[in-house]
């Protein structure tokens, strides 16, 4: 087959032959997808890469889903895994450009700790579940959340301090006399 028009310009590729029941399989639940990670993402192109991305991966492991017992729920974990991560990377991106010190803090944190830190304070999710959506056990889970809080102790009272030594002192009547 030619890959070229008549004037002689590239053709585009016909595109991949996808698997009948993960075509199925998307256009049943695409929508829902789309709207959850809507919800948690706020803007419709976010949402829509991230469902993209998703569906990327669920093709990739497409043939091992189709032996797994709930074949519903390890696509929707898939998802959901997808769309918390991004939602992480939003966040942390749009914490870096704050003035608060809290939350430029939580951005410098490195990408594990922030992860546990936020999903388990800010989203308040149970360890069990922070665990399974880092794919880590409940004991790591508390090692970066911990080590988070001493790095969030650490740059908080560096920043008090630098404030504190900043600041103009200011002059008691008996200095003045």
């Amino acid at each position: 087959m030619n890959d070229l028009f008549e004037d002689g310009s590239p053709s585009v590729r016909a595109p991949l032959s996808l698997p009948l029941e993960f075509e199925a399989h998307y256009i049943n639940n695409q929508e829902a997808y789309h709207q959850y990670a809507l919800i948690h993402l706020k803007t419709v192109e976010a949402a829509e890469e991230a469902v993209h991305r998703a569906f990327l991966e669920i093709l990739r492991h497409w043939t091992d889903l189709l032996t797994e017992g709930n074949l519903q729920q390890q696509v929707w974990a898939i998802v959901r895994r997808v769309v918390i991560s991004q939602a992480l990377l939003d966040a942390q991106a749009r914490l870096t450009r704050s003035d608060n010190p809290v939350h430029t803090a939580l951005a410098k944190l490195p990408s594990k700790q922030f992860d546990a830190i936020v999903l388990r304070h800010w989203m308040n999710k149970s360890t069990d579940d922070i665990a399974w959506y880092m794919g880590i056990t409940t004991s790591t889970v508390d090692y970066h959340c911990r080590k988070a809080r001493e790095r969030l102790d650490q740059a908080l009272d560096r920043s008090s301090r630098s404030k504190k030594t900043t600041r103009p002192t200011r002059k008691t009547r008996n200095q003045g006399e």
